[in-house]
């Protein structure tokens, strides 16, 4: 638990849900009725993944075991942007109670949609996660997650009621109020991106108040990957415990698994809800647990927006529970199996910043993009070449500050535009590698 910082306990500690204590035959049998249950929604609501299970000669009736569902099709992000806005859904629109929607490959959002007990099934394994990273009802939780379409800060936000913490929803930025406001209210825990929580570290020795005397005793950080020796830092610097969260939009939100700040051991996934498979990128096949591969979900619960073999794209393995013995545990994520680049919580693809590029009529249509960390941040710099044509030193600083507007705007991350003269990259014979990533690992 937290390191030196008494807990507040002003409430009674709240039970466990009923399957969190179940055994692991238990959890099997109320999987394969749940996901029969999911193939069938699926099948019979959602055109897409009536075609898919056509062409692949399969229907909901084959599954007869959890093993079954490796014969089934994996869905991909493609699919997704394929289908926008609803073609995904299950439920009519009107039946719906709240949108969110997280950035495409091709500028078009992943939009994702929640029926009324979507929203709680959400609530409740927030309110898990929670609980399982030392939450306790009626402490004070500073939410500094992105509310709005992003699912973090909603998603946060209804779990922590439900355990009955109180929230305060300061959202993100505006760093000096969130070092205020933390000095002022006093809270027990905080949830944020970890690159951000740096940054609240650093603003907290500018203004010279020693973090270690902060009332902080649990730190929540996810969105974006981060490293056992960044926990060890924010840690140490605040007297306090960190642990992971794990959570997709397109799975549900935050909350789809989350490490116990008893344990510190990895993710605890909640298994009744969202059924995890590990598989090898290259060749789909599932791999046993305990074996490194490519994370993949189906949800087992959700109305609107099942999801049936949705490939994460996040490497990682799957482990015994240690902290809830029936639910797997999943590593930190070490990777992806594609070129997706998460800067400060985004989900950025090359992809995206091409296509910005693209319909410039400066660019020559050769780029890269380089990431590099100055102090406690991620930064992003796109160095593109000009055409022979558009080659104007005069003009180069708009048309950089344009394009930056530009990105910020539609993809929503700040990045530096470096315009080159034209020649100046160098060429590949093969594929181009537009990503150089030189922060320290």
């Amino acid at each position: 638990m937290a390191l030196g910082k008494p807990a507040l306990n002003l409430v009674s500690e709240p039970e466990l849900d009923p399957a969190e204590r179940m055994s692991r035959d238990e959890l099997a049998a109320l999987q394969r009725d749940r996901l029969r249950a999911t193939l069938s929604r699926a099948y019979e609501n959602v055109p897409h993944y009536r075609t898919s299970f056509d062409q692949a000669g399969v229907h909901p009736s084959d599954l007869k075991d959890l093993s079954d569902l490796a014969k089934f099709p994996f869905l991909v992000k493609t699919d997704l942007r394929d289908n926008y806005p609803f073609g995904l859904f299950a439920v009519p629109r009107e039946r719906l109670l709240r949108l969110h929607a997280s950035s495409g490959t091709t500028g078009k959002p992943i939009v994702v949609g929640y029926t009324r007990n979507d929203l709680d099934v959400w609530a409740e394994v927030m309110a898990r996660s929670l609980r399982l990273a030392g939450a306790r009802p009626g402490e004070l939780i500073h939410n500094a997650y992105g509310y709005g379409l992003f699912t973090g800060g909603l998603g946060i936000h209804q779990g922590a009621e439900k355990l009955g913490l109180t929230v305060v929803p300061i959202s993100g930025g505006m760093t000096e109020r969130q070092v205020q406001l933390i000095c002022d209210f006093r809270p027990d825990i905080i949830t944020v991106t970890p690159s951000y929580m740096l940054a609240i570290l650093d603003e907290f020795r500018r203004q010279n108040v020693d973090p270690r005397d902060s009332s902080l005793k649990v730190g929540i950080f996810g969105a974006e990957p981060w490293t056992n020796a960044m926990r060890a830092e924010i840690e140490d610097a605040f007297r306090m415990d960190a642990v992971d969260i794990y959570g997709l939009s397109e799975v549900i939100g935050p909350g789809v698994s989350q490490e116990s700040v008893e344990t510190k051991d990895g993710l605890h996934i909640w298994e009744d809800h969202f059924y995890p498979e590990i598989i090898d990128p290259q060749t789909g096949a599932v791999l046993p647990d305990g074996e490194f591969g490519e994370l993949v979900f189906t949800s087992l619960t959700k109305e609107a927006f099942p999801i049936v073999r949705y490939r994460t794209r996040d490497l990682t393995r799957l482990l015994p529970g240690t902290a809830r013995p029936s639910m797997r545990r999943m590593e930190k994520v070490t990777g992806r199996s594609d070129d997706m680049i998460i800067l400060r919580g985004v989900n950025v693809f090359p992809t995206q910043i091409e296509e910005a590029l693209l319909a410039c009529d400066w660019c020559a249509g050769h780029f890269q993009i380089e990431l590099t960390r100055e102090g406690r941040m991620d930064e992003m710099t796109i160095v593109a070449e000009a055409r022979h044509n558009s080659w104007d030193s005069a003009s180069l600083d708009y048309h950089a500050e344009k394009l930056a507007s530009q990105i910020k705007g539609t993809i929503g991350i700040t990045a530096r535009v470096s315009i080159r003269p034209p020649g100046t990259l160098e060429r590949s014979m093969g594929k181009a590698k537009r990503v150089i990533d030189r922060r320290p690992r």
